[in-house]
């Protein structure tokens, strides 16, 4: 029961604490963000942007799926804001989009900072009890 309440209080804690924008909101963004990295045809696609920008017929090419496919999961990463995509005449054009990952950066950065003092303190003790003498 202890550590389902402090699990709680975490929870809360948390979200008191950014309460000042709107949650709703940057955490539909990072749900969108979050769901279009979990697959890997779109981290796929986004490495190959690294190079920069690139018509979606050349990105469609090294996978084995309709370019329809590939220009769906397009779709998901220009939602989710990772990409931009530029019409030029007939053909598409997509870049990374600048600054996308900042919020995702921000908020592991957040759960790191909670949890390394926490890990520590928890590796400390055990390597402390692990040298006690048993009785």
């Amino acid at each position: 029961m202890l550590l389902g309440g402090a699990i709680f209080n975490n929870i809360v804690e948390y979200r008191e604490a950014h309460d000042k924008v709107n949650n709703m909101v940057e955490d539909s963004r990072l749900d969108a963000k979050y769901g279009a990295l979990a697959d890997p045809v779109r981290r796929a696609i986004l490495v190959a942007l690294r190079g920069g920008e690139a018509r979606i017929t050349d990105l469609a090419s090294p996978f084995p799926m309709t370019f329809a496919g590939v220009s769906r999961h397009i779709g998901v990463l220009e939602n989710a804001g990772l990409v931009t995509r530029d019409r030029r005449g007939r053909e598409h054009w997509v870049q990374l989009a600048p600054g996308a990952l900042d919020d995702v950066e921000r908020w592991i950065a957040d759960q790191a900072a909670f949890w390394a003092p926490r890990l520590d303190a928890l590796a400390d003790r055990l390597e402390r009890k692990r040298r006690q003498p048993c009785a």
